[in-house]
This record gives C-alpha cells, sequence and structure tokens, in this order.
C-alpha cells in the first residue's frame, strides 16, 4: 500500500477518455492501495485541479480536444500545479519524445507491463515527499480566456474549436452588438480578443477603436488585440489596422498561425500573473519581515527606554532624597541661626538686669559692714539705701524670671504636634522674646479681636509670627510701628501682621516666599525664613499674603481654614 507522510493512501488523477481503460487501470491502481479520481477530458481536469490537489497525475497523451501534451503545458504555467508530477501514457511509437517533450516527469507505453506503472508512481511519490508538498498559498490554475468575434459562424466554430485544444476557455461573438456585451459582461476580463476586420454585418475598424477604447478602461485592461484581416492585405490597411488599436494582425488563411501567436500570448500573461503574485507575495513577506523587525527594534528600543527610565527613576528619587535632607539641613540651620539670635538677644536681656543685681549687691555687702560702726543718725539712712538696693534687684531678678517663663513657654512653642493654643499669650510670648530686637524704637500695637485658642502646631505661632515679626523689625531701623491683629470669620482664623516700613514692591511679592530670596545684604540672612513659614501654613491647609498696609508698610496676612480648626477639635 502507499501513503502519504500523513498515513492516506495516495491520490491519484487519471485522465483517460476511454470508459473501458480507465476503468481497468481504476481498479488495478485501486488494488494497490491508491484512492483514483477520472476525469475524461483535460478540460475537466484542469477544473478539477481547482477543487483538489492529487499526489499525482496520470495522463493519456490521446484526449478529446486538448491533448494530454497540452494539459500538462498548461499545468506548468501554474504554481498551484507546477511541481506536481505527472505520469504520460503514450503511444507506442515516438512515446519518449511525446512524453518527455511536454514536461512530463515521466512517460510509459500503455502496452507496457503494468507492474513497471506501479513502480514509476511509487519512485515519483518518493521524490514528491523529498521535495515537499505543492504550495499551498499558490493562486488556483486558471485557464486562458479568449473572445472570438466572426460575422461567419463556421468561422467562429473553427477557430473556437482550435483554440479550444489548448485548453483555452473560448467565448464568441458574431457582431458588435454581442462583442461589446461580452466585454463589458466580463468587464474586459480576457486574455485575448480576435476580431476580423472584414465582417460583413460591422464596421470592423470602427468596432477595433471601440474595442481597443473599452480595453483602456476596464478593470481588466491588458488584453492582446488581434486583427484578422484577408490574404496579403494592403499596406494601408495594416496602418489602418494598427491605428484602430489592434496588436497584431493574422490572415485569415494562416489559422495556425493565429493559434501559436494566441497561445503564445496567453503564456506569457499567465506567467507575467504568476510574477506579479509572486513579486506581491514576496514583498508581503518582505514587509512582514520588516514589520517584525521594526517591533522587535520597537521592543528593544523600549525595554532600554524602560531600563533608562528605571535608572533616571532611581537617579531623581537619589536626587530627591539627596535634596530632602539637603533642605532638612538648610531648615535646620535657619532655624539654628534663629535660635542663635533669639538667644544673643535674650541674653542681652538677662545681662542688663544682672549687672545691676550685681553691682547693687556689692553696695548691700558694703553697707552691711559699715552697719555695726556706723553713728545713730547714719544707721537708718544705711539701712534705707540697702533696702531700696535690694528692691531695684528684685525687680532686675523678677524681669530675669519674667524671660526664663516666655523661654519656657516659647520651647513649647516649638512642638510639632497640633494642640489647642492660646494666640494671645503665645503672641505675646514671641513679642517678649524679640523685644532686644524692638527696643523703644518700635511701637507694638495689639488687636486680640478673634479666636483667643485654635488648634494648630505650636510652630505656626513660633516659626511663622516670629519671622514676620523679626522681618518686620529690621524693615524699620529708624523706628515705626508694628500693628498684631486677630480676627475670625466663618471661613476661618486670620492674624495679620503689618507695619510702617518701605513695603514690598509689586514685582517681589511672588518671589519672597521662594527659599534663598532675601532683599536683607550679604551675610545678614539666609532667605530661609519666610520659606519656613510658608511651609508650615501650607501644612495647615492655610495661606500665607503679603499686601499693602493701611500706612504703605507691609501687611502679612496668616489664614487657617475654620474647617482645618474643627478638624482636630
Amino acid at each position: 500500500m502507499s501513503l502519504t507522510p500523513a498515513g492516506e493512501p495516495a491520490r491519484i488523477l487519471l485522465v483517460e477518455d476511454s470508459e473501458t481503460q480507465a476503468l481497468e487501470l481504476r481498479l488495478f491502481l485501486e488494488s494497490h492501495g491508491f484512492s483514483v479520481s477520472r476525469c475524461a477530458s483535460a478540460e475537466t481536469a484542469l477544473d478539477a485541479l481547482n477543487e483538489a490537489q492529487p499526489d499525482l497525475v496520470v495522463a493519456d497523451y490521446h484526449l478529446p480536444g486538448m491533448n494530454g501534451d497540452e494539459l500538462i503545458r498548461q499545468m506548468r504555467l501554474s504554481l498551484r500545479t507546477r511541481a506536481l508530477p505527472v505520469l504520460m501514457l503514450t503511444g507506442g511509437n515516438g512515446g519518449e519524445r511525446q512524453g518527455l517533450e511536454s514536461g512530463a516527469d515521466a512517460y510509459l507505453p500503455k502496452s507496457a507491463d503494468r507492474d513497471l506503472m506501479i513502480l514509476r508512481i511509487r519512485a515519483l511519490l518518493r521524490e514528491r515527499r523529498a521535495g515537499g508538498d505543492d504550495n499551498p498559498g499558490a493562486a488556483a490554475f486558471r485557464r486562458g480566456r479568449i473572445l472570438v468575434i466572426d460575422a461567419s459562424a463556421t468561422y467562429r466554430t473553427f477557430l473556437a474549436g482550435l483554440l479550444g485544444q489548448d485548453g483555452h476557455q473560448v467565448a464568441v461573438a458574431e457582431g458588435a452588438a454581442a462583442a461589446l456585451a461580452a466585454l463589458d459582461e466580463r468587464d474586459g476580463a480576457f486574455d485575448c480578443v480576435t476580431l476580423d476586420l472584414l465582417g460583413h454585418d460591422y464596421d470592423g475598424l470602427a468596432l477595433c477603436k471601440e474595442i481597443d477604447r473599452r480595453r483602456e478602461g476596464a478593470a481588466g485592461a491588458g488584453f492582446h488585440l488581434v486583427a484578422i484581416s484577408g490574404s496579403n492585405p494592403a499596406k494601408d490597411f495594416l496602418v489602418q489596422a494598427f491605428a484602430a488599436g489592434a496588436d497584431d494582425v493574422v490572415s485569415k488563411t494562416d489559422a495556425e498561425v493565429l493559434a501559436l501567436r494566441v497561445r503564445g500570448f496567453v503564456r506569457r500573461r499567465l506567467l507575467e500573473e504568476d510574477d506579479r503574485r509572486i513579486a506581491g507575495e514576496f514583498g508581503q513577506r518582505e514587509r512582514a519581515v520588516e514589520r517584525a523587525r521594526a517591533e522587535a527594534e520597537a521592543a528593544e528600543a523600549r525595554a532600554s527606554l524602560a531600563d533608562a527610565l528605571e535608572r533616571a527613576n532611581r537617579d531623581l528619587a537619589d536626587a530627591n532624597r539627596r535634596l530632602t535632607d539637603a533642605q532638612a539641613k538648610l531648615v535646620q540651620a535657619a532655624k539654628m541661626a534663629s535660635l542663635g539670635e533669639l538667644v544673643a538677644g535674650i541674653a542681652h536681656e538677662i545681662n542688663n538686669p544682672l549687672a545691676f543685681i550685681l553691682a547693687h549687691q556689692g553696695t548691700v555687702e558694703r553697707i552691711l559692714g559699715e552697719l555695726p560702726g556706723a553713728g545713730p543718725d547714719v544707721a537708718p539712712r544705711s539701712i534705707e539705701k540697702a533696702r531700696s538696693r535690694i528692691g531695684a534687684m528684685r525687680l532686675g531678678l523678677t524681669r530675669i524670671q519674667e524671660l526664663v517663663l516666655n523661654l519656657r513657654k516659647f520651647s513649647r512653642l516649638d512642638e510639632g504636634e497640633r494642640a489647642l493654643v492660646n494666640v494671645p499669650e503665645a503672641i505675646e510670648t514671641v513679642l517678649a522674646l524679640i523685644q532686644h530686637k524692638l527696643g523703644d524704637r518700635i511701637a507694638v500695637e495689639r488687636t486680640f479681636s478673634g479666636r483667643p485658642e485654635i488648634h494648630c502646631t505650636p510652630a505656626l505661632l513660633n516659626q511663622v509670627v516670629m519671622n514676620i515679626l523679626g522681618n518686620a523689625a529690621d524693615a524699620m531701623p529708624e523706628g515705626g510701628t508694628i500693628r498684631v491683629t486677630t480676627q475670625s470669620t466663618e471661613a476661618g482664623d486670620e492674624i495679620r501682621i503689618s507695619d510702617t516700613g518701605p513695603g514690598i514692591p509689586e514685582p517681589l511679592r511672588e518671589k519672597i516666599f521662594e527659599p534663598f530670596f532675601t532683599t536683607k545684604p550679604v551675610g545678614a540672612g539666609t532667605g530661609l525664613g519666610l520659606a519656613i513659614a510658608y511651609s508650615v501654613v501650607q501644612a495647615h491647609s492655610g495661606s500665607l499674603t503679603v499686601e499693602t498696609a493701611p500706612g504703605g508698610g507691609a501687611c502679612f496676612v496668616i489664614g487657617i481654614p475654620r474647617q482645618a480648626a474643627q478638624a482636630h477639635e
């Protein structure tokens, strides 16, 4: 039994017109395990090849209509059947020439031993399996399409039969109307059109021009237009025929020449169609390869970009971390600078009462040492003087006690957690601690009309209020007035701090809250005070703005939303 690689019986297409011989061959091949289908003519075999692809074709040389050799030539024109193995059954004489000139892979005389036929078939099937199956994506086999236009019914029948022997599909038309209708019906999709220019029922040259015009506008443009003339046509007639659009002019008496020319053109046209289709398939494959290559490059680029992005994200995270650390260090440095300035001022405030306490202490000690030897008139005066000095010392100690108490309150204001803070008391504490900056040259007016207590972090009144008050004092070196006002609305609470200084120009108001921006001389500040204050207020979902004070100076407005405050009450 002969099986395909898939384990199925090998399929053979038998092309034999004799019913007796076809039955005999079919039974013989099936007895050896082959699956056999039979066609009685070459034309039906070509149609069958479009429906199912066999593994091998066994064809008789002598067939009605198209002979076996032309069948094989037609098969070799199509990619679908070009590599299909064919065993030609020939007559006794000239079998080799008949078989091999047609393009058959092997030949056998019909009188040959049947076992030899089996050996031939199995050898061809082995070669086919070794070479691979036919292209499953190849186009279906197509026969040539020819339109014959002739007024003579006899010649139409003769020419249609002659061209049909080459396997062409032939349509006929007896006049201009039928010819144009056939062209319209097929949308010009013929491979060749033959036209008798001397037809007695129509104007041959006019019809030739009309066919040429429709050929140019038809979807299937490109068919070959063969003009048929009488024997030995005159030169003027040939010129008129070619001018009318004819591609070739053949004498009506040279039917074989006509058949050869049509055969050659149709074959060339079919090969060109295959070439265009193959080129299209290769183009599609090349485009597919290019797309695959582009997709691979794009995937590689995306992967590289993802790696670069990941590295950039890591670098950005590191930079952000370093920036955050740097900002924290700068803020801490600014706080330490403010604290140093505060400590220096407080030390000055403590040093003044401490100096006269020490001076009065020496006076009191001296008076107490002189009392035992003092007379009755001197002793009372000395005691009164000592008592006066002790009272002054008590005032100095009370001032030092107040400073220490304010420092303790200020330390509580530096806590980071939200708490219920007494606003007037906290502002007074800050004013007391920066009194060394205010001195006698700056007056402070207070109007506490807002809620006395609000929920906030004590740093809101430590950093923000002290920085704004310190800046106001620095802005008025010759003296002036600072006004501190609190007020409450339904929306929230406000602390307004204004001064009578020079104010802040409009172009600078958007920059004063930026880190390191300062209007002070070099070395007189870091420019971080208002930036820190702004961040503290933002942490409360509040606002810190600056506007022009009624007296022309600057007015800073600290806004704390009531909603944010109530969330913690």
